[in-house]
């Protein structure tokens, strides 16, 4: 909670481009007991309020039948930015809440992570704990990028410890051959029944999110065999065998395209494709072996969703945010490393953005957050903006410390 002589402080607004500045906007930080979602209801709470002409501006009448986060994206006039967080349900929960386990002990009963993220009654209940406990305006669902992969015929785990393994990496021709495109129905039908429930426990008071992985860090993973520092599988097939590259990689446009489709009829709102190793690719790179990969997917998703937001999040990718807006997506997700007025700017109005405070910012105090999580709103402006971090909690994050960015982000009003 903010101390009561933070009261007053004037938020600047110049940082944006004229078509998204509200004018003379400011925050004012007090206590309030207006009702909302928080963490501890009964508490007065912190609620910052953005006043247009030195008057607190009343909230905006938006669809009651739509969750927040999805009018935003829309660019319906909100009373505040929506707010949920990469990796919101996962290891730095310690708690326990109610009835329900925290995930450090669902992971002593069950240390598996495929366990965990493939049996349907865990993955709805990770899925809800931050649910439970923060109540952002997204609930994504808890699995992992690969998941599709043994659909796929390619064998893999996720290890502790060190992360994904891939049992025999697919480097030439022969090896790509086998990759069968991935019918989620027969695959993964834990994933449709899970997103189905998660919908109904929600009950449109958020927006429930899918995702998926991008063809180019899907085959970086199965190229390279798991993680890598210096990708040198993946550019070596890319450089000296491209039709073989190109050929894996239709096959998980394809595959992605129909899992986002399957994850949509399920119950998904909106789904976010990570293309997390994109920014290794150089921008002419990118323009061949993802650019046109993550159009496919968007341009088949819209022919059957054509209303279902599609978000795009690839961590480093300061230097290519044009090229992602040129993907089709519905919001770009910008990481920590680019100043999100500039990327206002670069991306354009008519964008809808995602992001950007750093996660490192949890480890801070209550006022650095405060004021971080404030910093970057001023600068998205009141239109289009979805608050989130620029990249996954970090585990260790001290979980009072993401109860209060969830405080701070909902006590914020235009």
């Amino acid at each position: 909670m903010l101390k009561g002589q933070m009261s007053g402080s004037i938020c600047s607004c110049t940082a944006l481009p004229p078509s998204l500045q509200p004018k003379r906007m400011s925050c004012i930080y007090g206590f309030s007991s207006v009702p909302s979602f928080s963490t501890a209801a009964s508490k007065p709470r912190t609620v910052i309020r953005c006043s247009l002409q030195g008057t607190v501006a009343e909230p905006k009448a938006t669809s009651v039948a739509e969750p927040l986060l999805l009018n935003a994206v829309r660019g319906e006039d909100v009373e505040r930015p929506p707010v949920w967080l990469m990796r919101q349900a996962g290891r730095y929960m310690k708690a326990v809440m109610n009835h329900f386990l925290s995930y450090q002990i669902i992971c002593q009963k069950y240390p598996s992570f495929r366990e965990r993220s493939e049996n349907v009654d865990l993955v709805v209940e990770i899925s809800l704990q931050p649910w439970n406990v923060f109540k952002p305006d997204g609930v994504i669902l808890f699995s992992d990028i690969l998941t599709p992969l043994s659909g796929m015929n390619i064998p893999f785990d996720i290890v502790k410890g060190k992360g994904p393994v891939i049992f025999n990496p697919l480097r030439t021709a022969a090896d790509v051959d086998p990759v069968r495109e991935f019918v989620p129905e027969e695959s993964v039908p834990y994933v449709g029944e899970a997103l189905t429930i998660l919908r109904k426990e929600v009950d449109n008071k958020a927006a429930v999110l899918g995702f998926v992985g991008a063809p180019f860090t899907l085959a970086s993973y199965v190229v390279e065999g798991g993680s890598s520092k210096h990708f040198s599988q993946i550019k070596r097939l890319a450089f000296s065998q491209p039709k073989v590259l190109h050929s894996l990689l239709q096959k998980f446009a394809t595959s992605m395209a129909k899992y986002i489709q399957y994850q949509a009829d399920a119950g998904a709102q909106a789904v976010q494709i990570f293309d997390s190793w994109a920014t290794e690719l150089s921008p002419v790179d990118f323009e061949e072996f993802s650019l046109p990969y993550i159009k496919q997917i968007v341009d088949t998703v819209k022919q059957t969703h054509p209303t279902l937001p599609l978000i795009l999040y690839a961590s480093g990718s300061g230097g290519l945010l044009e090229r992602l807006a040129l993907s089709g997506v519905d919001v770009v997700s910008l990481d920590w490393t680019v100043d999100m007025a500039e990327g206002r700017r670069r991306l354009g109005p008519d964008m809808a953005v995602q992001g950007n405070v750093d996660p490192g910012v949890l480890f801070g105090s209550k006022e650095f957050i405060t004021n971080r999580i404030n910093e970057v709103v001023r600068k998205a402006g009141n239109r289009k903006h979805i608050l989130n971090l620029g990249h996954g909690i970090v585990v260790g994050s001290p979980e009072e410390n993401v109860a209060h960015f969830f405080e701070v982000a909902k006590g914020i009003r235009y």
